[in-house]
């Protein structure tokens, strides 16, 4: 059986494939297993003694390695540096982690716990992902960030870019919505809700290398479905952005902003009463 044009064009692509088999279930693989370790909420079985622990992070820092060398021609430098220099910064980004969770719980009603946070919230999933990426993303390393990202868009509805910026006690009540694009820099103790967008006024792909999503300074709340748009626009600091506001310009620290929807309310007798179709 000779095979069709369109099969052996396939079969070309599968012979050489850019990456490894199975690339993005390996990818998310790793990073469960690494949300296991720094958090035993995640956790399949306890560790014994601190040893474990640190032969299992070296077991993840050889997997990292592993993964990037299916693609070690387009890396800055060596799969076994870059995992090794991710595994140097993870305590920090534990130690953020940890920040995040707090802040989340003290800033919603709805917490008993930070353990509920860490074990329930999407918010804290989406957050733990990014900082993850994040890192990986200013060590020069093409595509995993995006799967891991990606990763907790699909999970949680939430969507930001590893290339984002983001500051201590970050907090994301809700969340379903978000999306927080490349060039965001969101400063320490941002609290936002769901729906909210920080994105650019202009999709041109010409933009590319440019500032094109907005600055949110310290301290700032952004109310549900709130968008905010342009790499110009800076959102000053201890400012509040309440729910369905369209932002293109900055705004002043202390700022208060508000959307007002006309409402019109029917003040004449009904057409119909009800009651009397029963």
């Amino acid at each position: 059986m000779t095979p069709s044009g369109f099969a052996q064009t396939l079969y070309d692509q599968h012979a050489a494939p850019a990456y490894t088999l199975s690339l993005k279930s390996r990818t998310r693989t790793f990073a469960n297993a690494l949300i296991s370790l720094l958090f035993p909420h995640f956790a399949e079985e306890r560790f014994s003694a601190p040893v474990q622990i640190e032969a299992s992070l070296m077991l993840q820092q050889k997997e990292l390695e592993e993964i990037l060398t299916s693609f070690a021609d387009a890396l800055p430098e060596s799969a076994a540096s870059i995992a090794a220099q991710f595994m140097t910064v993870l305590p920090s980004i534990h130690e953020n982690l940890l920040l995040d969770a707090e802040a989340i719980c003290s800033g919603d009603p709805a917490a008993r716990s930070v353990d509920e946070v860490i074990l329930a919230y999407p918010g804290f999933m989406a957050i733990t992902m990014f900082r993850f990426a994040h890192q990986l993303h200013i060590q020069n390393v093409p595509l995993i960030p995006r799967i891991l990202t990606e990763y907790a868009h699909q999970l949680t509805g939430i969507d930001i870019h590893p290339g984002a910026t983001i500051g201590k006690s970050f907090c994301i009540d809700h969340g379903t919505g978000v999306v927080i694009g490349e060039t965001s820099n969101i400063g320490d103790n941002v609290k936002m809700y769901q729906g909210v967008t920080l994105g650019a006024l202009s999709v041109s792909k010409s933009m590319s290398e440019t500032k094109r999503h907005p600055t949110i300074e310290d301290n700032v709340v952004i109310y549900a479905q709130a968008v905010i748009l342009g790499g110009k626009t800076v959102i000053g600091h201890n400012s509040v952005i309440g729910g369905n506001v369209w932002l293109t310009q900055s705004v002043p620290p202390f700022s208060l902003v508000v959307h007002h929807d006309e409402i019109k309310l029917h003040e004449n007798e009904p057409i119909f009463d009800p009651i009397s179709l029963m």
